[in-house]
């Protein structure tokens, strides 16, 4: 056996054949050393860094690596939110990851946008029910009539969340009605936040709100099928009974695409711009597909793929999903490029993207 090279965490190694024809190169990890030879892990990044060396834990931290990485280089990084990410108060993490100019623009559902705002005026009035796989349909029954709406093992209450932002914003939605204004599903929620019309009913630190951070900063955020959401519902019902006269108020999913088409080559430009993906469904499927876009229907030359991507979900690839798709099909639809760095951690989001977004924050 002979060392050939030895880098920042891992040795090269030359294993001799025992025949003399040859050998084989193989990597040690340098963390495998003896008790002595490390410091034990102070930090979430350094228990990462110690512990996560195989299978998902591995592609878990590789991606973390390369999140960093991205950023060091220069680049930028498109965040999407599917599921009930919002519910799950990923804005503990994802707040401060727009604070410290970690993420670059969010697209996500209709139902994260709102649920954002909806824990941040109701915290208090959610219901956790731990044991909620045991619930009978009398019980599910039960929470309806205390009009509590179940996700998972939470609660949203109607009234102090729904209700109440609800009435905040449909007196956007009138004026802007009344003069004639359109403007995005974030647009309004932004406008409620910087203006202040929800603090009196606060429940949470706004630190801890991704929207209150997006608002500060302004940042881009798109959100295709909005209609598919609490708000996008309570919205049909104000032009169903006429109290707004002009149903484009809010304006569409694909004026989203067309902001989208005009924002990814101003960033292009001169950022290479990754794509980071939570779940799956619409939020993830609907930006990536502005490459091909701009490339094959509009012509434009040279558009550049996205940079980085990285997808956590538990989806599985059968049936023709597209959630569960390997990276390396959307090459075949022009999204992303063969250097491109790809990444699928076959995991539980809600435990997964804190964990990365601490790595990245280098907590």
């Amino acid at each position: 056996m002979a060392f050939l090279k030895r880098r920042s965490g891992y040795t090269v190694v030359l294993v001799k054949s025992r025949y003399g024809r040859g050998g084989m190169a193989v990597i040690t990890d340098d963390s495998f050393q003896s008790k002595e030879s490390h410091m034990k892990p102070t930090s979430i990044s350094q228990f990462i860094d110690h512990q996560y060396r195989h299978f998902n834990a591995a592609a878990m931290k590789d991606a973390a690596h390369a999140y960093r990485a991205h950023l060091d280089q220069g680049g930028k990084m498109l965040v999407t939110l599917g599921g009930a990410m919002s519910t799950g108060e990923l804005g503990l993490s994802l707040a401060e990851m727009i604070r410290r100019d970690k993420v670059h623009a969010i697209c996500c559902t209709g139902a994260n946008l709102e649920e954002d705002l909806f824990n941040l005026v109701a915290q208090k009035h959610y219901v956790r029910i731990p044991s909620y796989r045991e619930l009978t349909v009398q019980d599910e029954r039960a929470l309806l009539d205390r009009h509590l709406n179940r996700v998972t093992d939470t609660c949203i209450p109607e009234a102090e969340a729904m209700r109440r932002i609800e009435a905040a914003v449909a007196s956007e939605w009138v004026a802007a009605d009344r003069g004639g204004v359109r403007e995005f599903p974030h647009e309004f929620l932004y406008r409620l936040l910087r203006d202040g019309k929800l603090k009196e009913y606060y429940q949470i630190d706004p630190d801890d709100s991704w929207m209150y951070a997006a608002a500060e900063r302004d940042l881009p955020v798109f959100v295709p099928g909005w209609e598919d959401s609490t708000l996008g519902n309570m919205y049909a019902a104000h032009c169903l009974t006429g109290t707004i006269k002009n149903v484009h108020t809010v304006r569409t999913g694909v004026e989203y695409m067309m902001r989208l088409a005009e924002w990814y080559p101003r960033v292009t430009e001169a950022n290479s711009l990754g794509f980071f993906q939570i779940g799956g469904g619409i939020a993830g499927d609907f930006p990536i597909c502005v490459v091909p876009m701009l490339s094959q229907d509009l012509r434009k030359a040279q558009v550049p793929f996205w940079g980085y991507f990285c997808q956590i979900s538990d989806s599985t690839t059968s049936y023709g999903s597209y959630s569960g798709a390997v990276p390396n099909e959307k090459i075949t639809w022009g999204k992303l490029g063969v250097e491109t760095p790809k990444f699928i951690i076959e995991s539980d989001a809600s435990i997964v993207a804190p964990l990365i977004f601490a790595y990245v924050l280098e907590w």
